[in-house]
């Protein structure tokens, strides 16, 4: 069987990582090297007794005729009489060349061509050259599929090259190498029978080489290079040992790292010990079902032994189609808003040496349309009048119904109200007896279903606590009058520690905020307004968030504003198409 290495030109100090599984490459004994050092990548071959090279150029090159271009290379005298356990160099760049495909792309990734003048934009199912780099913008994302099944996932703010995309002879192995100049990627190497298959990503300071193996391989700004392994094992030299003549990775050490290990090599080139990768951080608590319109916001327990998070969101559970990536100092992770849809969450854990650790999956659900409405009425935490009171929200133009429940727990394990079709946004309290209770609601879209609608259903916004009292006995009939004052419109919603809002205030038909009439930033999730003209308004809202983030403007919210006229319980007085009554 023939037997190759790769052989790379020294740059500084870095480590070689060989998949533990081959094992012939300490077998042969190497007698004599040849004086000159390897110009570009190069492929040793151990001779073995019968080999000429013309049988070379026959299984590397797949031209027989290429023999001479190895002969002038080694400065063989005899081609037909090779010396057994002598170093034959194969040039890559004589192997018949392979291409790469984009299996999925997101956001912003260039590619230059190898010798190209202007990087450009690429799409799912481009094809990529020998020598194309690529570099991933912020927020963005490329998964790579190579000519033997590799998929190479290329993060957010990666720049990356297709160094070698070669095959061994007319249709032998693939010979793939990757050089990582920034960032980090993770590749799923499928299992092959073909023994001489080479897949490598290379960095400043580390290569990895390895075949049948899930892995990750990032690349940190102070130059440390870390690798982690699920599936499968490799071996690590340090290019200290394997750079000093040509072949002297065949006897140089090697350190292996076994299924769930990772290792860290630092900037002068020494190889850490192998250690256990930190276990999956616990997702048991991550809702099944998202409802946030203006963040993607997941809260995780900080893990035992953990510096840092770093987690995807995914449209696929191979990850092959990611949308979000991050690296997150504590369990909070927040990214921009995503689609109503189903994805998967990954989150591993950093240990004290910048190792990923082993990955926690976790499917879930965004659904944040139709958006709720907010709370108008009660207050959050005020009391109200047990009899004559009622809860008030704001209308979401486009919206059929609403849903409105109300219960003693936060949870809402048996709700006292649920009211699923109202076709407005409030709901009178009724006889509902003294105590303290919880609201939340939600909005519903009319969907045709045959010869009916069908309700769907938006989240609920969380519960809102509020709690009823009773009130002093009612006054007569005679008693009954109008009282006229400044209307006083409040508005509250949830929100999380440290965000502030924009909010923006139109009239009722200008849905598309073309002439705002108010534009504020508010430190605290609520909102009044005073001296409003009687009429109807829309509002819409923006979070500004801590970590820097802004959410889009929220879908609008229609307000009502009375003349401030009321009965003597306290209650608007409106025609009975809701129309706020205002004096002669």
């Amino acid at each position: 069987m023939i037997t190759h290495l790769p052989i790379r030109m020294p740059s500084g100090a870095a480590a070689l990582l060989y998949l533990a599984t081959t094992t012939a490459f300490s077998a042969q004994p190497v007698a004599t090297a040849p004086a000159a050092r390897q110009q570009g990548d190069e492929i040793a071959h151990a001779v073995k007794e019968g080999d000429t090279l013309e049988g070379l150029a026959r299984t590397y090159l797949a031209n027989p005729r290429q023999w001479p271009l190895l002969q002038a290379r080694n400065k063989v005298a005899d081609p037909r009489r090779l010396q057994p356990g002598s170093l034959i160099f194969i040039p890559v760049r004589l192997q018949p060349s392979e291409s790469a495909t984009v299996q999925f792309v997101q956001g912003t990734v260039t590619a230059q061509a190898r010798g190209g003048d202007t990087p450009a934009q690429i799409a799912t199912g481009s094809k990529l050259e020998e020598g194309t780099e690529l570099k991933v913008g912020p927020e963005s994302f490329v998964a790579v599929r190579l000519a033997d099944g590799t998929v190479v996932r290329v993060q957010a703010q990666s720049e990356l090259q297709l160094r070698q995309l070669r095959r061994r002879g007319r249709a032998g192995s693939v010979q793939s190498v990757l050089e990582m100049h920034k960032g980090g990627v993770e590749s799923t190497v499928p299992p092959s029978p073909e023994p001489l298959r080479r897949m490598e990503i290379r960095t400043p300071l580390a290569v990895t080489s390895v075949r049948g193996t899930q892995f990750n391989v990032a690349l940190a700004e102070s130059g440390q290079t870390t690798a982690s392994v699920e599936h499968g094992s490799v071996a690590v030299q340090s290019r200290r040992d394997t750079d000093s003549a040509p072949g002297a990775a065949l006897n140089a050490p090697a350190a292996l790292l076994a299924p769930g290990q990772g290792l860290a090599v630092a900037t002068d080139g020494t190889v850490g010990a192998p250690r256990p990768l930190l276990p999956a951080p616990d997702t048991s608590d991550v809702p099944s079902t998202l409802g946030d319109a203006s963040l993607l916001a997941i809260d995780l327990p900080m893990a035992p032994g953990a510096t840092r998070y770093v987690a995807q969101v995914a449209q696929d559970p191979e990850f092959t189609q990611v949308l979000r990536h991050g690296s997150f100092a504590d369990g909070r992770l927040r990214w921009r808003a995503l689609d109503d849809g189903r994805y998967y969450l990954a989150v591993r854990a950093l240990d004290d040496a910048g190792i990923a650790g082993l990955p926690a999956i976790r499917p879930f659900t965004v659904k944040t349309r139709p958006v709720a409405p907010l709370y108008q009425h009660p207050a959050p935490g005020a009391v109200v009048p047990s009899g004559a009171a009622e809860l008030r929200c704001t209308e979401v133009p486009g919206v059929r119904w609403y849903r409105v429940q109300v219960a003693t727990d936060a949870k809402f394990t048996q709700p006292l109200r649920d009211e699923q079709r109202l076709t407005e946004c409030r709901l009178p309290l009724g006889a509902l007896p003294a105590g303290n209770y919880f609201w939340r609601i939600a909005s519903l879209l009319a969907v045709p279903n045959g010869q009916t609608e069908q309700a769907d259903q938006g989240p609920f916004a969380p519960p809102q606590p509020f709690a009823v009292a009773d009130r002093p006995p009612a006054l007569s009939s005679q008693a009954l009058q109008a009282e006229d004052g400044d209307p006083t419109v409040r508005l509250h919603w949830p929100a999380q520690a440290g965000q502030r809002f924009r909010l923006q205030r139109t009239s009722a038909t200008d849905l598309d905020f073309a002439q705002v009439a108010e534009d504020t930033v508010l430190d605290t999730p609520t909102w009044t307004a005073s001296n409003l003209a009687a009429g109807e308004y829309l509002v819409r809202i923006k979070v500004l968030d801590a970590s820097g983030l802004e959410s889009d403007f929220s879908p609008p919210r229609k307000i009502r504003v009375g003349t401030g006229i009321r009965t003597g319980a306290g209650l608007p007085v409106s025609t009975s198409s809701g129309v706020p009554v205002g004096r002669p």
